[in-house]
């Protein structure tokens, strides 16, 4: 299982990262707001990631993690 970790504080929720899962677990935080003023980005289901890294990989600002 892969784990997928975000730099909330430095997501601007541009949701690349949400159309690029091919799984569609990324989804945009709707009950948090970064240090930013914008809903980050978050997966709704760990146990589903496939590790394909597609969404740390279009991230215009570097903030997601994945790790193997």
């Amino acid at each position: 299982m892969a784990r997928v970790t975000f730099n909330e504080d430095l997501c601007k929720g541009c949701m690349l990262c949400v159309t690029a899962c091919p799984k569609k677990i990324v989804t945009i935080a709707q009950d948090r707001i970064n240090a930013k003023g914008f809903n980050p980005a978050t997966v709704t289901d760990m146990e589903q990631c496939i590790g394909c890294a597609f969404c740390a990989t279009i991230c215009p600002d570097v903030v997601i993690t994945v790790e193997k």
